[in-house]
């Protein structure tokens, strides 16, 4: 309570659940000064998140670990009575919509949600498991409310469940709003539903959105084997796909195309129904093209994907929160990148500071094994980044107890741990938590550090040069379906020191076992110590696609005892060698 008031924010009551107040940022700034447009939930563990529908404004507030965990209690909303009337039926039919559909879904009228008089709205209701769980109300000019307290669920989807469970096909249509689901019924396709709360105006990959929630109430719907997104063609349209691919992968997600003539263009289900009718929208859907990588294409399948990046429309790297870095390597999703260095010259601490700049500038998360040291004390690793203070007693002053409550506060959403407490996990065990956490957190990056410590063991007679190609092939394919970057960490071979007496930075053809570490890689870094000059280099050996995330280089860093992170230093202008004895 104490930390929502300190932001501004006030409530009538502070119990668990969803309220709704003004907004401190911007409602003093409009014309209706009392529009609660700012939604609050209290969470079971005593945290808070909010976020205004307004103006965008969003955050959240730990709470106590101790925190008594009890169910969260829905409303259940009080049944309509369904009521009918001439200008309600005509207003569906001028939407393509008959009357037998407007029953089957149990269609209301009833008085205004809205504070407008008497203007009539359309209720909607939302049946989960047979049961009544909330109601979405909306007006002609599209004005949408539901019902406070309610649990979040799809639109339709028992009917989803119900087609699964007769013909043995788990497919499912998704759409943007009841009446594509309704023009979906129209068509003949029953097993369409749609999210209660819209589409985002950006995709941002976050588990705490609420537009997601009723994803995570229906979790079996995550095993569906083919999922056909139909959802609007538009800005907010594109991202909800770009959410929803990311959560159940490209290689079960199928997309539309909807027809886009010169006179007549149409962005939804809908307008396909009113404008070209069931024949149109029912082809549209039989011939969905499917997302997957892998299979024979013709150019036409890669017509929109072209131009999108003809006109500028796709994703982009982002900072590594260093600007020197930045200059040859900047994070871009879907990429696997191998990682090196001679041991104990920084190789899992620079990776977590890279990883803590991800999380705290682009509000990226991440699913870590690395289980060279216990997750306590990773941890412990991570909060120094985070505070820029020592865990422990030193010479600089270590970070307060209420400064660590608030790094593990920051950690606790945006890092989880994969841990395999009594076996050697395979890389397909690996990958299948890390898929889980796609789905569930929306997490961006997977750290595997280090590679010696997945189990070895090679099927039949298979050499060890091609079980790493096969391992790399699957991390690879998994980046590109779940759209995440990764990094694996993998020691070097022995290593010869120089005339000098030093060890030369490895190249990614010293990594033990294979060659195909350097040829298969997007990314190869090299973390290199300078014990005599105190300086760490980071040396980017390999690079795909060079221009659109980074370029061969190298870049110096410091780390600071007393803050415990690497500092940028200024790049040297001396010409200095990327490879080794081995790259020639």
């Amino acid at each position: 309570m104490e930390k929502l008031v300190e932001q501004g924010i006030s409530l009538r009551n502070f119990s668990e659940g969803d309220h709704k107040t003004i907004c401190p940022q911007c409602s003093h700034t409009r014309k209706n000064k009392k529009d609660q447009c700012l939604s609050v939930t209290i969470e079971p563990e005593g945290g808070a998140v909010w976020k205004c529908h307004h103006c965008e404004w969003s955050g959240a507030v730990a709470g106590s670990s101790r925190a008594y965990q009890k169910p969260v209690q829905y409303k259940r909303p009080t049944p309509l009575k369904q009521t009918e009337s001439q200008p309600m039926l005509e207003w569906f039919k001028r939407r393509g919509i008959n009357k037998q559909t407007v029953e089957a879904f149990n269609i209301s009228r009833t008085s205004s949600w809205f504070g407008d008089g008497e203007e009539a709205c359309y209720a909607f209701p939302y049946f989960k498991d047979s049961q009544l769980v909330n109601i979405k109300y909306r007006t002609k000019d599209k004005k949408f409310r539901q019902e406070n307290g309610a649990e979040r669920t799809l639109f339709n989807i028992d009917a989803v469940k119900g087609h699964w469970e007769s013909t043995g096909r788990k497919e499912v249509i998704i759409v943007e709003g009841e009446m594509d689901v309704l023009s979906m019924f129209e068509a003949g396709f029953s097993y369409a539903c749609t999210l209660p709360d819209g589409a985002p105006k950006t995709a941002k990959f976050d588990e705490s959105d609420k537009r997601f929630q009723a994803l995570q109430s229906c979790d079996w719907l995550h095993e569906a084997e083919k999922v056909i997104i139909a959802v609007d063609d538009d800005e907010a349209g594109n991202a909800l796909k770009m959410e929803l691919v990311h959560r159940f992968g490209k290689d079960r997600c199928w997309t539309v195309e909807y027809p886009n003539h010169a006179d007549i263009k149409c962005k939804d289900a809908n307008e396909v129904l009113v404008e070209y009718g069931i024949d149109v929208l029912r082809e549209i859907i039989e011939h969905a093209t499917p997302h997957p990588i892998d299979g024979l294409y013709t150019v036409h399948h890669y017509e929109k994907e072209v131009l999108d990046i003809y006109d500028g429309n796709i994703q982009r790297p982002v900072s590594t929160g260093f600007d020197n870095l930045d200059e040859f390597y900047r994070v871009m999703p879907a990429t696997f990148a191998v990682v090196t260095g001679i041991p104990n010259h920084g190789k899992s601490n620079f990776i977590d500071q890279l990883s803590v700049n991800l999380a705290q500038n682009n509000g990226w998360k991440f699913a870590v094994f690395s289980p060279e040291h216990s997750t306590a004390n990773h941890i412990r690793r991570l909060s120094e980044k985070v505070i820029k203070k020592p865990f422990d007693v030193g010479v600089s002053q270590r970070m307060s107890k209420r400064e660590l409550g608030e790094a593990m506060a920051f950690l606790d959403n945006r890092f989880h741990f994969i841990e395999a407490e009594e076996t050697i996990p395979t890389i397909e065990w690996l990958l299948g938590k890390a898929k889980a956490a796609c789905l569930r957190h929306g997490v961006n990056g997977i750290i595997i550090d280090p590679y010696n410590e997945i189990d070895s063991t090679r099927d039949g007679n298979k050499r060890e040069d091609e079980h790493i190609r096969d391992l790399i092939s699957k991390c690879k394919q998994f980046c590109r379906s779940h759209n995440v970057s990764m990094w694996l960490v993998a020691h070097p071979a022995k290593m010869q020191r120089g005339a000098d007496g030093a060890y030369p930075p490895p190249s990614l053809y010293d990594v033990s076992g294979s060659a195909h570490w350097n040829n298969m890689a997007d990314v190869g870094m090299v973390i290199h110590r300078d014990f005599e000059a105190d300086q760490t280099r980071v040396i980017i050996r390999k690079i795909r696609e060079q221009g659109l995330y980074g370029s061969i280089g190298e870049a110096f860093f410091k780390y600071s005892l007393a803050r415990h992170v690497y500092e940028s230093e200024p790049t040297q202008t001396e010409p200095v060698s990327y490879y080794g004895d081995n790259d020639v």
